[in-house]
């Protein structure tokens, strides 16, 4: 039984599978031969009832592991990735109602999105206004695009009523924080605000692609994979609209006709957040495509950053300069971390659990601990500077995120060198990502909600 499999024959899964059983002691060659009579008999009891090669492989698998554990911890282990690689496979079916209605749903969602960025202007708050606007749409800004995100996956997961009140909470707080308390003019609390608001939105966003079931590992690592290829084609989609209106633009101007102002007003912001709902749609339609891209992007990626830190060190230890720590420089090196950060999840969402450590893994451990001695270093400037001058809003909330950042880059690490040496399992480097999530939107709501307190409104 040879058949055609997504990602290779249904003879190399069947192969794959006697090696997982193969890998525990407790099971003899006998019973596994004994299985795979049982699996090949399945398999071709599916097949004569019209079911392809590789799905009735999956399925008599899933079968198997009713009567046997280790087959069911298989199945548990490798199906989801399996019917990945079927998505994607050359006879991929035509888009099915339910896809079509998913479509329109995003489709409305990204409508409401850009008519919820104009709406301001009614009541006299435009994009291109005064200051006092637009601090406004800065603060609001994750207000008008995540709800809607939100609700696309509250509807896809089919969210009850308790979990929509749940996820409606966090929108409902933002939104009430960023318009009721007075913020200064020119003030760096409104600022750190509008910064963090988004983050903690986005976990909330999390909470709905999780169907409300946040505390699940897997789930937590699923909406990882997702923002990575949120990212993607958001940036795709980005790229492509801004060279539709440059040429929309050059169209127009050819015949006479000045539409940048259009353009600028309406097009753009509108653009923006709609974009959102629509790569959002784009990455859980599509998923199994830019999957197969999470691995060359971070091998492509991660040597270049990793590079790019080793010379900054080096450059820094050969000049003797210090790390400033203005505001901006501030944002900069926490953003670089954060994507460090980013990069490090989603290497990690797209390798195969079951590899055995190797060379890429070598070379996320090296990138991990440039990072890490960064970090180490902008701490170091950061409290010299407290200790010197004082605190600063900007000051605390870059000291929390850099200890945020210590944390979860120290633990990778050290779990990434004992995978190495052979002492620590794949699984368990996952599991602590996943679980130190949590922290990122509890100090993310901690800055939003209580910097401006503490420090006065300014």
């Amino acid at each position: 039984m040879t058949g055609p499999f997504a990602g290779g024959t249904v003879e190399e899964r069947i192969d794959d599978w006697r090696r997982y059983l193969g890998r525990r002691r407790e099971i003899r060659t006998a019973d596994v031969d004994e299985l795979e009579d049982h699996l090949r008999d399945e398999i071709a009891a599916l097949r004569e009832v019209g079911l392809a090669d590789d799905e009735a492989f999956l399925v008599a698998v899933r079968r198997l592991g009713d009567v046997d554990t280790l087959s069911r911890e298989f199945a548990r282990e490798h199906t989801e990735r399996l019917w990945k690689q079927i998505l994607v496979s050359p006879r991929a079916e035509p888009a099915s109602p339910a896809r079509r209605r998913e479509a329109w749903v995003a489709i409305a969602l990204a409508v409401g999105a850009a008519l919820a960025v104009k709406a301001p202007e009614l009541f006299g708050l435009r994009l291109e206004g005064p200051s006092a606007a637009t601090g406004f749409y800065a603060r609001n800004f994750s207000l008008f695009v995540l709800p809607f995100l939100a609700a696309f996956f509250a509807w896809k997961r089919g969210l009850d009523r308790g979990g929509v009140l749940r996820l409606a909470l966090p929108f409902v707080a933002g939104a009430v924080v960023v318009n009721v308390l007075p913020f200064g003019p020119a003030s760096h609390t409104e600022r750190l605000v509008a910064l963090h608001l988004p983050i903690a939105l986005w976990f909330a966003v999390g909470f709905a692609y999780a169907g409300g079931r946040w505390r699940d590992h897997d789930r937590r690592m699923d909406f990882v994979r997702f923002s990575g290829e949120w990212f993607i084609y958001y940036a795709l989609i980005a790229l492509g609209g801004g060279v539709l209106v440059g040429f929309t633009a050059f169209v127009f101007h050819s015949i006479g006709l000045d539409v940048e102002s259009l353009l600028e007003r309406w097009v753009l912001p509108c653009g923006v957040v709609g974009a959102a709902v629509v790569a959002a749609w784009l990455a859980e339609a599509k998923q199994g495509v830019i999957e197969n891209m999470a691995p060359v992007l971070t091998l492509v990626f991660t040597p270049l950053f990793a590079v790019a830190l080793l010379a900054f060190l080096a450059t820094m230890l050969w000049t003797g300069n210090g790390i400033g720590v203005e505001r901006e420089v501030l944002i900069g090196f926490d953003l670089l971390l954060a994507l460090v950060l980013g990069l490090l999840l989603y290497a990690i969402s797209a390798r195969d659990p079951q590899a055995p450590p190797g060379g890429f893994d070598a070379l996320q451990l090296l990138l991990v601990t440039s990072a890490l001695v960064v970090d180490a270093l902008a701490l170091w400037a950061i409290s010299a500077r407290i200790s010197e001058f004082g605190v600063s809003p900007n000051k605390v909330a870059a000291l929390g995120e850099n200890l945020i950042l210590l944390g979860s880059l120290g633990g990778s690490a050290w779990l990434y060198a004992r995978l190495l040496v052979g002492r620590g399992r794949f699984a368990t480097l996952e599991r602590w990502q996943t679980a130190y999530l949590p922290v990122i939107p509890i100090w993310a709501w901690g800055v939003v909600v209580l910097f401006p307190v503490l420090f006065g409104y300014r």
